[in-house]
């Protein structure tokens, strides 16, 4: 799995975690102070980029953790089948299919954006 380690202190929202093994987006942090016998706390309230679940985690402002690498990339609607849409990478030139998000509508030469990490991809 392509990640990299950085310590919690370094994350901010809007940017990406992996909890429980899974690439998620954080969408609040908060620490607390340190205290008599230890260190900073900081509470990490993420989202599943792939799954949309709510995950959350609590660990020391200086520990590491590990963040995905995930990439943003660009790709042309070939058709649509009911809830999926072939896909055509815009570098590679690789046809993929992927599923329709429900709120999103789309047509044959429509260009858009989607996130791949390893072999999961999702549409924005």
């Amino acid at each position: 799995m392509a990640t990299k380690q950085v310590e919690v202190r370094d994350l901010d929202e809007g940017s990406y975690v992996m909890i429980d093994e899974v690439a998620c987006k954080i969408t609040g942090y908060s620490t607390a102070k340190p205290g008599k016998h230890g260190s900073a706390k900081a509470r990490v309230d993420a989202k599943g980029v792939f799954d949309d679940k709510k995950r959350s985690l609590s660990q020391p402002v200086d520990a590491k953790i590990r963040v995905p690498i995930i990439n943003r990339k660009q790709g042309q609607v070939v058709s649509v089948n009911g809830g999926e849409a072939q896909v055509m990478d815009l570098e590679t030139y690789e046809t993929i299919t992927l599923a329709l998000p429900e709120d999103l509508s789309l047509s044959p030469d429509d260009d858009i954006e989607y996130l791949e990490m390893e072999e999961q991809r999702k549409i924005v």
